[in-house]
Order: C-alpha cells, then structure tokens, then sequence
C-alpha cells in the first residue's frame, strides 16, 4: 500500500498562493512551493477521503488487505475484488455467527459461492438440573451439504476448498464430514 506523488494531481491549497505579497512575483519561491505541492497534493486527497478508505466497498483495492486485518476478515488476493470487498464488509457479522450453522453456512456462500445445508450438533449436551443424569449424548458429527448455486453459469464445486473451509469454521470438538451433491438436495432450491 502506497499513497505516492499521483502526476498531474493538483494541490487543493497550494502554498503559492497563501505566500505573503512579497513572494507572488518571486519565480523560485512559487516553483519551489509548486513542488511541495506535488509532494503534499496526494497526503490532502487522501485526508479529504479518508472516510471512503474505513468503506471496504469504497477502499483502494491495496487498502482492502489491511482493512481485513482490523476486523479479522478473510482477504485473498486471487479473490476477485467484489469478493474480497464483501468478505470484508461482512466480517464482523459472520463473526457474530462463528461457530453456528447460519455462520457456516453464510461462509460458504460468501467465499465460495456455493449452498449449503447442516446437519447434527456437534454433540452438545448439557442439563438445566443440578446433579441430574446428562441427557443421551446427541451424534458427535456434523454434516454438511453443499452445491453449486444456481442462477448463472453452471460451475464445478472445488471439494478440497470446501473441506479446507469447513475445517477453519468448524468448532474444534466437532467432526465435520462434508458432502459435495451435483445439486440442490430433492425439495431444495439453490
């Protein structure tokens, strides 16, 4: 990320005209002011902008990567830049559902534009009674389906990014098996 002289860019305050009187007709004070202004013209755009670079959606796209850091977002720079925008946008919401079957399956979504379907708990069980006996233990697995969304060109879902991802969003106790279907399961709609 660098924010450098940008040729051409004019100063919205240039130094020459704010010099006193006495230097307006002086030809080596307004060039010499005229090339601070090309060193401080980009530091003046950048101020004068500054709430579009907090904006993922408005950013550079070499701000967008430092972006992510502050808010934990995933970024990949092979991601096309709408992709990478919205991830970033929506980064403090999918935190929010980290861990949950709406969190999963939101990131699949998002990331690898794909539809997904979750099944089991993950084996979570606990009692609202002190000392009583703990309810069966649910099934330790959870399933999940995906499928290439529909509406638009019809693509092949990459499993191994699918299992990579399922595997990083996935809370550590559980056991995640993964299902790539051709399709919408029978009644479903992608």
């Amino acid at each position: 990320m660098s924010r450098a002289a940008v040729p051409g860019l004019p100063s919205r305050h240039p130094i020459g005209e704010q010099l006193p009187a006495l230097y307006a007709d002086d030809d080596f004070a307004q060039r010499f002011t005229a090339g601070l202004d090309t060193v401080l013209a980009p530091v003046f755009t950048t101020l004068d902008n500054l709430p579009s670079y907090f904006d993922p959606r408005l950013a550079p796209a070499d701000f967008l990567s430092w972006l992510a850091t502050w808010v934990g977002g995933a970024d990949d720079p092979d991601w096309p830049l709408a992709l990478r925008r919205e991830a970033v946008a929506r980064a403090v919401e999918l935190h929010r559902w980290s861990g949950t079957r709406r969190g999963l399956v939101e990131a699949l979504r998002l990331v690898l534009g794909v539809s997904a379907e979750v099944s089991g708990d993950g084996g979570a069980a606990w009692s609202s009674t002190a000392g009583a006996a703990l309810p069966p233990a649910p099934a330790d697995e959870v399933l999940v389906r995906v499928w290439p969304r529909h509406g638009g060109e019809a693509y092949e879902v990459d499993a191994d990014r699918v299992r990579s991802l399922v595997r990083s969003l996935c809370p550590v106790h559980t056991v995640c098996r993964v299902e790539v279907l051709p399709g919408p399961p029978v009644g479903e709609e992608g």
